[in-house]
């Protein structure tokens, strides 16, 4: 996916970690089998992970920053292990009725999550068809979505809530922190303006990404939304939201910035009715309105030499305004220019940030953690963008596997490319002295490793000693008018393995099952680093920093210690493979490449993740495989919170491919031409899976559960094997087994 710099500790697998892997069902002849996820139909249960969640949310006052993390005001460490909320898919919807608030505010608390982001509340509160389809799935290409139904009624202007909607949302709330699920609220994320709001170019600028900045208007509106939502009281908690301490953040802008813009050559001014209209842009109304603010700038901020020697270089005549380069000038300007307008982007983004954190703080009253915006966007250098965050109480990030939008070979495993991996994209952006979060990520389907990401990520969060983790997304549904397939490519909530894996990852990530790091290794950049870092070619991503180790963030904690300041690199690890991280809890083995192969290895939860089958010698303490599947993730954790060997209850979970009735792969297998229909599938993981070293134990159980965590048939019996206890797997099809040790 990316260039890396200099040869290290991923250079044998860096070398080939493009390398395509042939479809997984070429390979072998386990055949699918039905497997519904039905959180309608679960009720509490052994397999559950609802014991790592605390109270009500809020319980113990409002989440705290300190000395680099977030603590409950009691001064115990909080992490949130997360979902978005949205209500993309035909079936599903943002904002539920109570009695689906009840069910899916239970259904995410079994599942281990103590955290949603609120997501798109600032839509229409109309569905919009973003399809032809009818009220189901068919035998089209999909995803079958709508537009979320969030707070604003429709009308001539987006400055009314709808008072049913805004009820709804508050039972909502009420109901998840009832189950000890905190909220994050966004403000401004899917907003589209309408005429009667007095918006200049309003039926040109869509959501108005980057306008928000510097507009009045629209930094007038922003302001009048998030008085209407965090100033009004929910009736059912007696609280007004900015006076509750479930709301365990506020973000005032969601992937949203005017450097991205900068960098992309989003600022022609060329956006006009009838237009091309390429990619994103600015109207001349607002290039206008910005070039001018650069011009004012530049009188406060260079000298009239200075400002003689820009209109030089931008060809423009004495008394005439500087312009803003296009990024195709960005490689050959002289650093003046360079400079001058990088320092005036991030200085807007500087100015709006601190003008909505004091209105938040001191107008509304807001007592939660702030968080500006997030660093969205691996392919253009983060260093700017984070002289900004970094001002902030939180520093936040988002990144997908091969993210639907971007072209060409997809459905690749990530478990092949360590170095071009989500977690090296994540952790490019955590900051010493700062909490950090990761908002949205997600492998979006259809993929057939989706598998791998949930104990990847959760453990490398854990070592990272991140502070959040949302998953982009979850959506609940609507009772009676759901199918049981998977309608969307972000949409987790109907996945059989991405479900059965959520409450391993909390207890992963939030129980804190992997240890952080031993070491966190740091880097700083100077001021010339980042006007640099500002123009490298894309081939540089996700560091922009030559000369840095992507082996460092799989072995040590990493975090940039200061911007402009004095610059220092960590130097780089001996090469190695497996990466074997400093705790020795966690290694990632490739081979040329491929065949890639994660371990985790830690007193109360184990895994093996990736090519199990063509890795027989990657064992765990307590945990071997010998599977027919090609591609598999098997995790075991404990339940009842002892060490694996001493435990009484423990979760297995054995998960492969996922995918809907009757899909059809497009040549390339990267896509869908045919997105199938109800129900989903899964691929069995098949064979027999060996639980070792337990101390003790004269017996043991494996219950089989269905997608309601239901029992399937009797309890299966292992066989006692030399190291320990065999389990048969595959019959019946399911993703999760209850352990029993009988002592």
């Amino acid at each position: 996916m990316s260039r890396i710099n200099k040869p290290g500790a991923l250079a044998v697998a860096m070398a080939l970690a493009s390398t395509a892997v042939a479809g997984v069902a070429a390979a072998q002849d386990i055949a699918m089998q039905p497997f519904t996820v039905d959180h309608e139909a679960r009720r509490d249960s052994g397999a559950d992970a609802r014991f790592l969640l605390d109270g009500p949310a809020g319980s113990h006052g409002f989440i705290e920053v300190r000395g680099g993390h977030l603590y409950r005001a009691d001064g115990q460490r909080f992490r949130c292990w997360g979902v978005n909320l949205t209500g993309w898919t035909i079936g599903g919807e943002e904002i539920p009725s109570h009695k689906d608030a009840e069910t899916y505010a239970g259904a995410l608390a079994r599942l281990g999550v103590n955290c949603v982001r609120m997501h798109f509340l600032d839509r229409p509160d109309s569905v919009s068809p973003m399809r032809d389809g009818g009220s189901g799935l068919g035998p089209k290409a999909g995803p079958f979505t709508h537009a979320p139904r969030g707070l604003i009624r429709d009308g001539n202007t987006s400055r009314e809530l709808n008072p049913q909607q805004l009820e709804r949302l508050d039972y909502w709330f009420a109901q998840l922190k009832k189950n000890g699920i905190y909220v994050n609220f966004n403000l401004n994320v899917g907003r589209v303006f309408r005429p009667g709001d007095g918006v200049p170019d309003v039926d040109l600028i869509g959501n108005a990404k980057a306008y928000t900045y510097f507009g009045p208007e629209l930094v007038a509106l922003q302001k009048e939304y998030a008085r209407q939502l965090l100033g009004h009281q929910n009736p059912y908690t007696g609280l007004r939201y900015a006076d509750d301490p479930a709301v365990m953040t506020v973000e005032v802008v969601n992937e949203n910035s005017l450097l991205e813009f900068w960098m992309r050559n989003w600022l022609r001014g060329e956006r006009q009715q009838g237009g091309a209209n390429l990619q994103l842009d600015m109207s001349p109304h607002y290039q206008s309105l910005l070039t001018s603010m650069y011009n004012e700038w530049l009188a406060r901020n260079r000298t009239q030499a200075q400002i003689a020697a820009l209109r030089g270089m931008a060809g423009v005549a004495a008394g005439q305004q500087v312009p803003l380069m296009r990024r195709g000038d960005h490689p050959d300007a002289p650093r003046l220019r360079l400079d001058a307008e990088l320092a005036f982007i991030t200085q807007v983004e500087i100015d709006f940030h601190a003008d909505m954190k004091r209105f938040l703080r001191e107008e509304l009253g807001v007592k939660a953690p702030i968080v500006p915006t997030a660093d969205h966007t691996y392919f253009i250098a983060n260093q700017p963008l984070m002289r900004t965050a970094i001002r902030s109480d939180i520093m936040d990030a988002h990144v997908y596997w091969q993210h639907p939008a971007i072209y060409g070979r997809r459905n690749e495993p990530m478990v092949n490319s360590p170095g071009t991996s989500i977690i090296q994209k994540l952790a490019r952006s955590a900051v010493v002295g700062k909490p950090f979060t990761v908002s949205e990520v997600n492998h979006p389907f259809p993929s057939e490793y989706g598998a791998e990401m949930i104990p990847i990520l959760a453990s490398y969060a854990a070592l990272q000693d991140w502070d959040g983790i949302f998953f982009y997304t979850f959506e609940t549904k609507i009772s009676g008018q759901w199918q049981p397939a998977i309608a969307d490519y972000f949409d987790m909530t109907l996945d059989p393995v991405k479900m059965a894996q959520m409450p391993v990852g909390a207890m992963l990530f939030l129980r804190g099952d992997v240890a952080a790091a031993n070491q966190v290794v740091t880097r700083a950049y100077s001021t010339d680093q980042i006007s640099e870092a500002a123009r490298m070619p894309r081939a540089a991503m996700p560091y922009y920093t030559p000369g840095f180790d992507p082996a460092i963030p799989l072995t040590h904690g990493s975090r940039v210690s200061c911007l402009d300041c004095k610059p220092s690199l960590p130097a780089a690890l001996p090469p190695a493979n497996p990466i074997v991280s400093d705790t020795g809890q966690l290694s990632w083995k490739t081979t040329d490449g491929k065949q890639g192969i994660f371990r985790v290895d830690t007193p109360r939860s184990q895994a093996l993740v990736g090519f199990v089958e063509a890795n027989p010698a990657m064992q765990t303490r307590h945990l071997s495989a010998d599977i027919r599947n090609t591609f598999a993730a098997i995790t075991l954790s404990s339940l009842d919170g002892k060490p694996v060997q001493l435990a009484n209850r423990l979760l297995l979970t054995v998960t492969s491919r996922t995918q809907n009735t009757g899909v059809q792969w497009d040549a390339r297998r990267s896509m869908l031409t045919d997105w199938g229909t109800a129900p989903t599938l899964i691929e069995p993981v098949t064979g027999w899976v060996q639980l070792k070293d337990l101390e003790g134990a004269v017996g043991v159980f494996a219950q089989p559960l269905d997608g309601a965590a239901r029992p399937i048939g009797k309890e299966i019996s292992a066989k006692m094997i030399e190291p320990g206890w065999e389990i048969p797997v595959g019959t019946p099809a399911t993703t999760t087994y209850l352990i029993r040790v009988e002592r």
